[in-house]
C-alpha cells in the first residue's frame, strides 16, 4: 500500500539522525503524501514534543510515536447490519471511482454473512450504470430494482424500499448518480433521495450514506468528501484501489476535518476483494513499520 510515499518515508527514517534537518525533510515528505499543510504542521509539532518527552533514540521509536499521533485522526466503524429491520446504504461517489463495482462487492460480502440483499439501480442518468449493476445482480443471483434510463432516481429508491420491506430483506444497496449537468443539480437529487429514505421510516441507526473514493486520488478524495458531506452528511468512506501506490495521507485529513470513518477497502477485481478497513494495518504501512 502507498508504495512510493511509504518508501520515501522509510528511507528518511532509516538514513538520518533525528535532528532539525530531519524534521524539515519529514515535513516535506508528509505534505507530498497528502497529509496537507495544516495536519502536517500539527503532526510535526506534537512529534517533536513527544519524541523529546519520551527520549526517542531509534527510528522505530519515532515511527511508533507518529503512529500514535495519527491514530486519533483515522476513524473506523462497525460494518455489521443492525438486526431486526431493513438497513439501507446509500452509495455515493463521482463517476469512475468504482462505485457500482463496490456495491456488487458489498452485496456479495453481506450475502455471505447470511443477509438478504436487494440492489437499487438509482443512477438512472447513466444507462451503462443501470446495465452494469443489472449484470452484477444476475452474476450474484440477487434481486434488483431498476427502471428505464432517465427515470426518476427517487422513484427507484422508493420502489426498492417498498419491495425490500415486503420481502423481509435485510439490506438495500442503492447506487446513485456521480455526475449530472452541474454539481448543484446532483446535490439536490441526492438530498431528494435522502429525504425519501427518511420519510419511509428507516431509522437513523439503520441508514448509512457511504462515499466511494479512489485511494489513488489523494487530495481530491478530501475535496469529494467535503462536497458530498455538505449535501447529505456522510457516515463513512469506502476506498477502492487500496492495493495500489496510493497516497494515504488524505485519509487522515478526512478523519481530522470531517470525522468520517473508513468502512471498507477494495483490494482487487473479484467480488471477494473487499474487506473491512484495518486501522492498524494502514497506520503501520503509512509510517513504515511493515516491510
Amino acid at each position: 500500500m502507498f508504495n512510493r510515499f511509504v518508501e520515501k518515508l522509510k528511507n528518511l527514517f532509516s538514513s538520518r539522525k533525528i535532528d532539525e534537518s530531519f524534521f524539515e525533510d519529514l515535513e516535506d515528505t508528509l505534505i507530498e503524501g497528502d497529509l496537507g499543510a495544516r495536519l502536517t504542521d500539527e503532526l510535526i509539532e506534537v512529534l517533536r514534543k513527544e519524541a523529546k518527552a519520551e527520549r526517542a533514540t531509534s527510528v522505530e521509536d519515532l515511527q511508533k510515536i507518529m503512529k500514535g499521533i495519527l491514530s486519533q485522526y483515522v476513524k473506523t466503524a462497525d460494518t455489521s447490519l443492525v438486526p431486526g429491520g431493513l438497513n439501507v446504504f446509500l452509495i455515493l461517489g463521482v463517476n469512475g471511482v468504482g462505485k457500482t463495482t463496490s456495491i456488487a462487492k458489498m452485496a456479495n460480502y453481506y450475502t455471505k454473512q447470511g443477509d438478504k440483499v436487494l440492489l437499487a439501480a438509482a443512477d438512472t442518468f447513466r444507462a451503462a450504470a443501470v446495465d452494469q449493476l443489472d449484470i452484477h445482480a444476475r452474476r450474484l443471483g440477487m434481486r434488483i430494482v431498476k427502471q428505464s434510463s432517465g427515470s426518476d432516481p427517487g422513484a427507484v429508491v422508493y420502489d426498492a424500499l417498498t419491495s425490500a420491506l415486503a420481502q423481509g430483506d435485510d439490506l438495500v444497496l442503492a447506487d446513485t448518480a456521480g455526475r449530472m449537468h452541474n454539481k448543484e443539480n446532483l446535490m439536490k437529487e441526492l438530498q431528494k433521495i435522502d429525504k425519501i429514505i427518511a420519510n419511509r421510516g428507516i431509522p437513523a441507526e439503520r441508514y448509512r450514506k457511504y462515499l466511494v473514493i479512489d485511494a489513488t486520488t489523494g487530495q481530491n478524495g478530501l475535496s469529494q468528501a467535503m462536497l458530498f458531506n455538505s449535501a447529505v452528511h456522510l457516515d463513512g468512506v469506502i476506498l477502492t484501489k487500496y492495493d495500489s501506490a496510493a497516497k494515504g495521507g488524505a485519509l487522515c485529513q478526512i478523519g481530522q476535518q470531517l470525522g468520517l470513518p473508513i468502512v471498507f477497502v477494495g483490494t482487487g477485481e473479484t467480488y471477494d476483494d473487499i474487506h473491512p478497513f484495518n486501522k492498524d494495518e494502514f497506520l503501520d504501512a503509512l509510517v513504515g513499520l511493515v516491510e
